[in-house]
């Protein structure tokens, strides 16, 4: 399209370069596909041109027609030859007809198509989610030579924009531009910016065009030229992204800032809510929880290949990808929809960096400020508002949600990460008990409330059956196998005669030996189970049969995994591989990052360091924490001595685990209550769970219940979150908001 600094009066030389401007501009029609000529700068020279040229005199008197220099290369006003004002020739966008003119008709952008809009067809600007943007039509329809041109010079111009942002410095950056596809029923084009180049001195005869293969279709004009070193990556992206047809790289420092956010370094998401240009990113609102996958960099950006590939595919609603300590990937349907979710999405990481500054975590649902659609019905309930059929209507919704929340509560030792931004939105009305003013004592679930939910499926579950053929072949004895195996066929008769593990077992379903079978049928108690080790051992010592009690170990411990079983010997046998995998460093204990200044408020004032609070007023009483997890207490402490943060186990008072009694009976916490010495007072203690059969039936035993709402913990029902206080944080119970 026309640049828009151009002369009012000034006229052009005889052979005018192709930036040059007219006198007398007048406004011009929109371009359309009708009206558009690759030659459409001429269509300002309204003038002859000799008319035009006597117009113009320079300082010396000579005219424009007096000399040829005016069409040498680099004339014209980009290169400075600019009349002085004080021979009353003026800039036309600085005159208000020339105002009008640029603003009327003409775009800033190169484009080859006439207009853009972030709201797709199908979609109204009321809309809280935008997925696909709109474009309006091509204005080089039939003309490839010309759209080529154009889109390597929009290639440049974006360089060049993006260099002004601060995000391609140094050479580093880059765009990728795709034309063409099934939809044009012509084959893709792919437009790439070089590697080192300065971005801001980029012109479009500096870009490759390459096929869907990156075969070189026209190489760039400029010589001795590399493609972007980022163009394996892009071409994953339009791989894995059919609809991607730009991909933009920066080096925003606040992408890498937002990278840097856990100190650890280990996060694989930075997650964002609650910011309104939520909305610019595709697929998400307001009120959206964003989870923004991370990968760590690499010495060059093809290595990241299989890393960008496995995330893209892992959150597909996420347009963007981050790079630790380096930048940001971000793409979009057209080229106008990645910048601006690239924008979009530069302005959450500096929102995320600034919250952190201030104390704030940008993953966390606000407590209060915010809207909600639970206030807003309870406003209209309190008015009287659809008082009709409201009583049965909330029963059967109740209802509903009680059952799907119910089916939907995952398994305390392998749950997978659940969608409940409902809950985490949720505005508790009961009353939050704090510490240590109405309890001494804590106890704490782990998985939901000090861990997330999924590191033990995500993490320790993997290594477990990763691991587990080496173990058992190389790491446990023969007694052991054999102690191992018959405590794992007691755990598989223990089940329910309908429990998937065991219909898969007994009837054939898992491909395991008659002899496996036999001995899952003949029922292993107490009084036999003497006679049955050394029935085995007796067996074992032929070699065969001894790689057949392995083999069977192993494929017990994957049935009854695959189901989530929590049998008392394959905890015992997940424990003694965890231990290993911990003591390697393989293994890391993961806790919410709220977890560490919550123990160090319920351990109280240091005599030793904080002199002034002791001798000005009474320390605070220490608050007790017990731990009560399904998890062996073996697991429970491995995970909590090997932590980012070290050694945590100083700060617990007792663990319990199953052997103490089902978490869902109340007669657990009952016993649990006598061994913290408040058997007569069950009251004093204060259970944390993200389950609420547990939190039930904590309540039932007397004890102060309370439900920890965590990123991907099971959805709660309504009920639950009527009769419970609900923290999001277990500083929560410190008095925080």
């Amino acid at each position: 399209q026309t640049s828009f600094l151009y002369f009012s009066q000034s006229p052009p030389p005889p052979n005018p370069p192709r930036r040059s401007m007219t006198p007398r501009q007048e406004s011009l029609p929109a371009f359309t596909p009708d009206t558009y000529s690759s030659d459409e700068d001429d269509r300002f020279f309204h003038s002859s041109r000799d008319e035009q040229a006597d117009l113009f005199h320079a300082p010396d008197g000579t005219s424009a027609r007096d000399g040829a220099e005016a069409t040498a290369p680099g004339s014209g006003w980009t290169n400075g030859a600019i009349p002085p004002l004080s021979y009353q020739y003026a800039l036309h966008p600085y005159t208000r007809s020339g105002r009008l003119s640029l603003y009327s008709h003409h775009r800033r952008w190169i484009n080859f198509q006439s207009s853009w809009s972030r709201i797709g067809q199908s979609s109204t600007e009321l809309d809280a989610v935008h997925s696909e943007s709109s474009s309006g039509q091509s204005v080089l329809t039939g003309c490839l030579l010309e759209e080529a041109k154009t889109v390597r010079a929009l290639v440049a111009q974006l360089c060049e924009c993006f260099y002004r942002h601060g995000w391609a410095t140094g050479t580093g950056g880059g765009v990728s531009i795709r034309v063409g596809g099934p939809k044009e029923n012509r084959p893709y084009r792919v437009f790439v910016a070089p590697s080192g180049v300065q971005k801001e001195d980029m012109v479009g005869d500096d870009v490759f065009e390459l096929d869907m293969d990156r075969n070189v279709v026209a190489p760039p004009k400029t010589p001795d030229l590399r493609q972007s070193a980022c163009t394996p990556l892009w071409y994953v992206v339009y791989r894995h992204v059919p609809t991607a047809m730009c991909v933009i790289h920066t080096h925003s420092m606040h992408a890498q800032m937002a990278t840097l956010l856990d100190p650890t370094e280990k996060a694989t998401t930075l997650k964002i809510t609650h910011l309104e240009m939520l909305k610019g990113v595709g697929n998400h609102s307001y009120d959206s929880v964003l989870e923004i996958p991370i990968i760590d960099n690499r010495p060059t950006e093809d290595l990241l290949a299989s890393q960008l590939e496995r995330v893209i595919l892992k959150y597909p609603k996420c347009n963007a990808v981050l790079v630790r300590r380096h930048g940001v990937y971000v793409w979009g349907d057209s080229w106008e929809q990645a910048k601006a979710q690239c924008e979009s999405f530069d302005y959450l990481f500096e929102s995320a960096v600034k919250m952190k500054s201030m104390g704030l975590d940008c993953g966390l649902v606000p407590v209060s400020g915010t809207y909600r659609e639970e206030e807003e019905r309870n406003d209209g309930e309190e008015k009287g508002v659809g008082r009709e059929g409201d009583d049965e209507t909330m029963q059967a919704e109740e209802k509903k949600e009680d059952v799907a929340a119910t089916t939907a509560a995952p398994a305390f030792n392998g749950a997978a990460s659940s969608d409940n931004q409902i809950d985490l939105r949720l505005a508790t009305p009961t009353t939050i008990p704090l510490l240590p003013r109405d309890a001494k004592h804590l106890l704490l679930d782990i998985e939901g409330t000090t861990t997330s939910i999924a590191f033990v499926k995500d993490t320790l579950f993997p290594y477990v059956l990763t691991h587990l053929d080496d173990h058992v072949h190389n790491q446990m004895t023969n007694d052991e196998i054999i102690d191992t195996m018959v405590g794992l066929i007691k755990d598989v008769q223990s089940l329910n005669h309908d429990h998937p593990t065991k219909k898969e077992l007994l009837n054939g379903t898992k491909d395991i030996p008659a002899s496996l079978v036999q001995l899952l049928l003949n029922p292993i108690d107490d009084d036999n189970t003497t006679a049955i080790l050394a029935y085995l051992r007796l067996q074992s010592e032929t070699l065969s049969k001894m790689d057949q009690y392995k083999q069977n170990v192993l494929s017990l411990v994957q049935a009854l995994m695959s189901h989530d079983v929590k049998g008392t010997t394959l905890k015992s046998l997940q424990g003694n591989m965890w231990k290993r995998g911990y003591h390697s460093g393989q293994l890391q204990g993961h806790v919410y990052s709220d977890f560490l200044p919550f123990l160090h408020w319920c351990r109280g004032p240091d005599p030793t360091t904080d002199a002034k609070t002791t001798q000005d007023a009474p320390a605070a009483p220490p608050v007790r924490i017990s731990i009560y997890s399904s998890g062996s207490i073996a697991a429970q402490k491995l995970l909590f001595r090997h932590t980012p943060h070290g050694d945590l186990t100083s700060h617990f008072h007792s663990h319990f685990d199953t052997t103490t009694g089902n978490k869902k009976v109340s007669s657990s916490y009952e016993a649990i209550a006598e061994a913290l010495g408040c058997g007569a007072k069950p009251e004093e203690v204060v259970f944390v769970s993200d389950a609420e059969e547990e939190v039930r039936a904590a309540r039932e035993a007397g004890m102060v219940a309370v439900v920890a709402v965590r990123p991907g913990n099971g959805r709660l029902s309504e009920r639950c979150k009527r009769e419970f206080p609900v923290v999001r944080s277990l500083l929560q119970l410190c008095g925080a908001d």
